[in-house]
């Protein structure tokens, strides 16, 4: 196997991203944390619990949100389960709630099991037949007075098409719906705003471009509808002040804080942050660059090799990622696994080939990706 340490040929930042020196920042963070837990002293939680905030704010930064609307969560699915379950039953009772095809199907199997409690339709907008990604038109066509909540997907993972966010939230105003957005696969990469156009709700994970770890999620909620959330999963660090034990005087926090619950989970927050760090000391268009570069060599490449691309081919329409369609012919596990025996680390999801270069990726990775794509197919 072909030893490719150096990340050069890794174009996998759709799943897990990669940084200069990452395993090292790692290894510190969880040593210091170590450090601070073991300690036989009384400083371990305000040492963790600083560390959240800084994690916290790190996110707010990437939103470019106001202080107090941003709060950890495990995952994707946890931050929209958390969000609407807190929701006023008239919000969704009785009405639709609509969201794409091509959607994270986590949160989708999350929907489906909530629709039949909370009493709301989950409408999904189809993909038209033989297309990668759900239309916008079609998506809008759907969308109507009867959507109490549309849950949007700013980039699919299966074809990196990218919604056009305004015209998009513009409609929804009109309809008077709640919209939430997942930008799970831009972040990091493509400048997001949640003024810009104005949001509802907005959910992440710290993993893919941010090159965080697992567990370390984000959920941002607007100031106008925080104070209408009142989430069924609840504990004392949902109050203003936690040390608040009067079990008659509950009262939720203000702010994103009524989405917290028990005794906050800090590891994932405190290993992520290191890459947060970095990232927030990167030069961000030259990051979009580099992508945009390495973006357009595969595509000649793949054109080359005259496969179907699964993604769209303008810029703007699409994340960092390439996706294209493997003949039926050559098995994309197989594949895979052959790239890996070079050093070349993608994926696929059925046929699709994922692929996205990052900050670690070079021109001579993808030049071996190529060469290795037309070695194995041709």
């Amino acid at each position: 196997m072909t030893d490719q340490s150096d990340g050069s040929r890794y174009f996998l930042y759709h799943s897990i991203g990669q940084y200069p020196g990452k395993a090292a920042d790692l290894a510190r963070s969880m040593a210091e944390f170590a450090g601070v837990w073991g300690r036989p002293d009384d400083g371990q939680w305000p040492a963790v619990l600083g560390i959240r905030q800084r994690f916290i704010d790190r996110w707010r930064g990437i939103l470019k949100a106001p202080e107090g609307s941003v709060t950890t969560a495990e995952s994707v699915t946890a931050a929209v389960s958390s969000l609407i379950t807190a929701l006023p039953p008239d919000r969704l009772r009785g009405k639709r709630l609509l969201i794409a095809a091509d959607c994270f199907p986590s949160v989708h199997f999350l929907l489906q099991g909530l629709a039949g409690p909370m009493g709301f339709t989950l409408d999904t907008v189809p993909l038209r037949q033989g297309a990668h990604w759900v239309e916008d038109e079609d998506f809008l066509a759907s969308w109507d007075e009867g959507v109490g909540l549309a849950l949007l997907t700013w980039i699919s993972s299966t074809s990196s098409h990218r919604i056009a966010l305004e015209p998009l939230v513009a409609h929804g105003r009109r309809m008077g719906s709640l919209i939430g957005v997942d930008i799970t696969q831009g972040a990091g990469l493509l400048p997001f705003d949640v003024s810009a156009p104005e949001v509802d709700f907005a959910v992440s994970t710290s993993l893919k471009w941010m090159c965080g770890t697992p567990g370390a999620g984000a959920l941002y909620v607007a100031s106008a509808l925080l104070p209408d959330c009142e989430p069924l999963l609840r504990g004392w660090f949902s109050q203003d002040d936690p040390f608040r034990w009067d079990l008659d005087r509950f009262a939720f926090a203000p702010d994103a804080r009524r989405f917290d619950h028990g005794t906050p989970g800090v590891m994932a927050a405190a290993a992520s942050l290191p890459a947060l760090d970095w990232h927030a000391a990167q030069d961000a268009p030259a990051l979009l660059a580099h992508n945009r570069s390495l973006s357009a060599r595969i595509l000649d490449g793949l054109d080359d090799l005259g496969l179907t691309l699964a993604s769209p081919r303008a810029e703007d329409q699409r994340g960092g990622s390439l996706m294209v369609r493997l003949p039926d012919g050559r098995p994309a596990p197989a594949l895979v696994d052959a790239l890996r025996a070079q050093g070349i680390h993608c994926d696929a999801r059925g046929q699709t080939l994922r692929l996205s270069p990052g900050v670690m990726t070079t021109a001579d990775g993808v030049a071996a990706l190529i060469a290795a794509l037309t070695a194995a197919l041709r």
